[in-house]
């Protein structure tokens, strides 16, 4: 992800929970002015600061890294779908069977527990 569009959202979000720049740098424990940096996209942040940041203003990592939230089952699906789209008709047929015998086991696993 380009640093300057996670700043933006960054700060989008700031500006929805109406915290100032100086409150969010508090809330996550950083500097105001690698807080700024981040925003402005001069900077990424590390892992860890972008933990924080997440945790201070309340939203998912998956909110700001991804253009549209992609999670759940929807998305599971879809990428499974989208890797089966190039395949042979004997190797769909192939991945279906795996695919439906291990949904089978793991349901029977389930019930013996």
């Amino acid at each position: 992800m380009e640093k300057t569009v996670l700043g933006k959202r960054i700060r989008a979000r700031r500006k929805e929970q109406k915290l100032t720049l100086e409150k969010l740098a508090e809330q996550a424990d950083i500097g105001l002015v690698y807080l700024g940096e981040i925003e402005r996209g001069v900077k990424m942040p590390s892992l860890n600061t972008f933990i924080k940041l997440v945790n201070a203003l309340d939203i998912s990592a998956d909110e700001l890294i991804y253009d549209e939230t992609k999670s759940g089952k929807h998305y599971l699906s879809d990428t499974l779908a989208e890797k089966m789209d190039d395949l042979q008709p004997k190797e769909y047929a192939a991945v279906s069977t795996i695919t439906i015998a291990a949904i089978e086991q793991i349901k029977k696993l389930r019930k013996e527990e």
